[in-house]
Formats: structure tokens, C-alpha cells, sequence
């Protein structure tokens, strides 16, 4: 997966989103952070992962790799607002914890961005994010083709006004 192509079409999105909604200059860190909070709760609300008290199923693989790329878009869109994307590549990972423990792992790395935002602190919830990706099955490539029809949702439901 190319990074570096997700981050350009990360940016063009945050430009019109910022321009036509007037955020131009304003510090959006925070409600971001609190926007990847919240698709990752959502992302694990379709798994069902947690929710030991119910037997219903967990949701299409279609839709919980969508709530993951809605994850994504906010990851690289903090890289971006920070300018921590240079030299950022998406991590070959082998392995990751069973899938309640790699929640609360992406969790964590949140929390120590928000308090360090720094190219570790990044670096880390990148790893933890695409770790997250491997527990749940995905590879490299569905991910990359979903964010790009997902970015394409996106500017749609931009001209829309969404």
C-alpha cells in the first residue's frame, strides 16, 4: 500500500472539506482525535467482538472494512494537520492480538498520540491501526482499494452537501 497516495487524496479532501465548511486555519486536531474515537467504537460495534451477551452476527465484511477505512481517513488526516506523513509506510504486519485486545490496543495508541503528538507517538497508532487491519483479516490491498472508493464516497457526499 502506497502511503503516500492515500495521504494526497487525504489532503485534497481535508482542503475542500476546510473550504467550503470555512474551517481554513482553524486547529481541528481534537475533534478529529474524537471523530477516530469514534469510528473505531463503530468499527467494533460491527464486529460484535465485545458484546459477549449477544448471539447475533457480527456485520458483512464489506461493511466493517468500510468502517475501518472511515478509521483510516481520520489517521492520515491527523498525519496530515501534525506533519508527521513524510516517510510514513504502512507496516508489513505478521501478527496482532485477538481482535477485543488489539481494540483496546488502537485505543491506547490514540490516547498516547493525543498526549505526545509526536512521529513515535504516529508511527505507533499506525502500527496499532494496521495491526487492527490484520486481526481482522484484511490485507494490504482491500484496504487500499476501499479507502479509495470510500474517499470517493466522500467527495460525493461533500457535493451534497453532506
Amino acid at each position: 500500500m502506497n502511503l503516500q497516495t492515500l495521504f494526497s487524496m487525504q489532503r485534497q479532501l481535508d482542503e475542500r472539506i476546510e473550504t467550503e465548511r470555512g474551517l481554513r486555519g482553524e486547529r481541528l486536531v481534537e475533534r478529529k482525535l474524537l471523530a477516530l474515537l469514534v469510528e473505531i467504537g463503530e468499527l467494533a460495534n460491527e464486529t460484535r467482538c465485545f458484546k459477549f451477551w449477544s448471539s447475533k452476527p457480527k456485520a458483512a465484511d464489506e461493511t466493517i472494512l468500510e468502517e475501518y477505512v472511515d478509521g483510516l481517513h481520520f489517521i492520515l488526516s491527523l498525519g496530515l494537520d501534525l506533519s508527521l506523513d513524510k516517510h510514513v509506510q504502512w507496516p508489513n504486519v505478521e501478527e496482532s492480538e485477538p481482535l477485543v485486545e488489539q481494540f483496546l490496543c488502537v485505543f491506547e495508541a490514540v490516547q498516547m498520540f493525543r498526549e505526545k503528538m509526536d512521529k513515535q507517538a504516529y508511527d505507533r497508532l499506525v502500527y496499532a491501526y494496521a495491526q487492527l487491519g490484520h486481526a481482522l483479516q484484511f490485507t494490504a490491498e482491500q484496504i487500499e482499494r476501499a479507502y479509495f472508493a470510500k474517499n470517493e464516497v466522500n467527495h460525493e457526499r461533500q457535493s451534497h452537501n453532506y
